[in-house]
């Protein structure tokens, strides 16, 4: 199973950990990347990720996030189907650059999208072709 996590989940564990929500949505992202460092899942990197990561100042955050590219079994590059696609998915209000990591992810077959953006998960269900889901959804659902 290949998994495809935005900037937002790769960016988790650097926030604020004082809030119960995030705290449980770190341990879950860390939970699944020792998952896919362990063989149990794919991980699904696309030229968005290093765009986004690469905007970063924080160059601690940058480097530890571009190692994850490395470990990625799978990449892809821009092309005419992920823009139009990445349309398509802006059309039922995603936010354009999300709606590109989005389409990204289902170039490259990727079953999960995982993120903890509330934009993205609350039009989740107006997008098929993936699963879109926060990493502690995604751990419950998997029974990870």
């Amino acid at each position: 199973m290949r998994l495809y996590l935005d900037n937002c989940c790769f960016n988790r564990p650097f926030d604020d950990q004082q809030m119960l929500t995030i705290r449980l949505e770190t341990e879950a992202k860390l939970h699944i990347q020792s998952a896919i460092r362990n063989g149990e899942y794919n991980l699904g990197w696309s030229y968005v990720l290093n765009y986004e990561n690469g905007a970063n100042p924080l160059g601690e955050r940058r480097t530890e996030i571009q190692r994850w590219e490395e470990i990625a079994d799978s990449f892809t590059r821009e092309t005419p189907a992920i823009l139009k696609r990445m349309n398509e998915i802006a059309e039922r209000g995603i936010k354009p650059l999300d709606a590109l990591h989005i389409a990204c992810a289902e170039a490259m077959s990727c079953e999960y999208f995982l993120t903890v953006d509330k934009g993205i998960l609350k039009k989740a269900n107006t997008i098929s072709g993936i699963s879109i889901l926060n990493p502690v959804d995604f751990v419950i659902a998997e029974g990870a």
